[in-house]
């Protein structure tokens, strides 16, 4: 079985994962730590996150016979955090957290799981195994955490010292009985940066994040309206968040992806506002094939974007935008375009009376 294990990990790395490891299924304080977030309703309406019961952290549960989990992880950063930190700054930009800019990781990394265990089948015949990525109740950081790959950090997201957070998560459950790697320390020491960074301070305490104040659930996740405390804060993220990841010391080790299929699609790193809003919904399905964004949908991406309007310079041409989309049969995409044409007409008659 060692043997085996340091084959499967050299296999991986050939299929193109930056890190293989191997964990056991013993998550009892991840599962005390997911329960207490449950409890205090941090999960907001991602009711996924409780319907399980126990088969989130009780692999077992999930796929009987499993013995040990294969975690793995695949860099994605498609550009320098300068250029991200640029387009955050122009508040004319469209930003979309990067993981989402290229193909949608959950095909292309679930198929080299699949090939990852042809591999092991081929070598040993016959073996019980099932592949996850992000598609099912699993705690996808607490195995890889335990399978040596890196560490749960203050904002949630894992982190290597090598590497920085920068990077996607899958599994192989197996029955097989393979020899286990060595959890990684915490080396977040005393920094709160991404604490002190998150536009909407949703982390909460370190290690601790409501997802209701997150923007990236505010974004994705939640299906009605976003809450007007919050729309302010937003800025010009239009689909999820990476401020505590840019700001991670740890990220200045992280390394650009060599994976084709995670470069920017559609120009979509560059994008203005106004554009992206002018799209039809035949535009938005055509310019989000194959990528995460589409699962929010035209409705969601026209909110978000509302919101994003709203928060940038007063302009007669955003206020021309946003009223033609008052037509919208939408009633979110209408009650989001009416509170940034109040907030442009304010700004506008601001600087008027100046």
């Amino acid at each position: 079985m060692a043997s085996l294990a340091r084959q499967i990990k050299q296999w991986g790395q050939e299929l193109g994962f930056q890190q293989v490891g191997i964990a056991d299924t013993c998550l009892e304080q991840a599962e005390a730590h997911l329960n207490q977030w449950l409890a205090k309703e941090h999960h907001g309406e991602m009711d996924y996150m409780q319907r399980h019961g126990n088969k989130r952290s009780r692999p077992e549960l999930l796929q009987p016979g499993t013995l040990r989990v294969i975690s793995v992880r695949m860099d994605y950063l498609p550009e320098l955090s300068a250029n991200m930190a640029q387009r955050l700054e122009d508040p004319a930009s469209a930003y979309i957290s990067r993981y989402a800019l290229g193909r949608d990781y959950h095909k292309l990394m679930r198929n080299r799981l699949q090939k990852l265990a042809e591999k092991i089948h081929a070598e040993i015949g016959p073996f019980g195994y099932r592949a996850f990525v992000d598609s099912a109740p699993v705690l996808e950081k607490a195995l890889a955490e335990k399978a040596g790959l890196g560490w749960i950090g203050k904002h949630s997201n894992l982190i290597n010292r090598k590497a920085g957070s920068w990077f996607f998560l899958g599994e192989i459950y197996t029955d097989l009985p393979l020899p286990t790697d060595t959890a990684v320390g915490s080396h977040c020491g005393d920094c709160t940066a991404c604490l002190d960074v998150c536009p909407t301070q949703a982390i909460v305490a370190p290690y601790q994040v409501d997802a209701r104040r997150c923007i990236s659930y505010l974004t994705i996740e939640l299906h009605g309206r976003i809450p007007e405390d919050f729309r302010p804060m937003i800025g010009n993220r239009i689909y999820g968040c990476d401020d505590c990841q840019l700001v991670c010391p740890w990220n200045r080790f992280a390394k650009l992806t060599s994976e084709q299929d995670f470069s920017p699609r559609h120009r979509l790193n560059t994008e203005q506002l106004l554009a992206v809003f002018a799209w039809t919904d035949a535009e938005f399905l055509s310019k989000t094939e194959g990528s995460a964004i589409r699962r929010i949908g035209h409705e969601r991406w026209l909110r978000n974007i509302a919101v994003a309007l709203g928060n940038a310079p007063a302009s007669k041409a955003v206020i021309s935008a946003l009223t033609a989309q008052l037509q919208h049969p939408s009633e979110l995409v209408k009650e989001h375009v009416q509170w940034a044409l109040d907030r442009q007409n304010n700004a506008l008659n601001s600087v008027a009376q100046i």
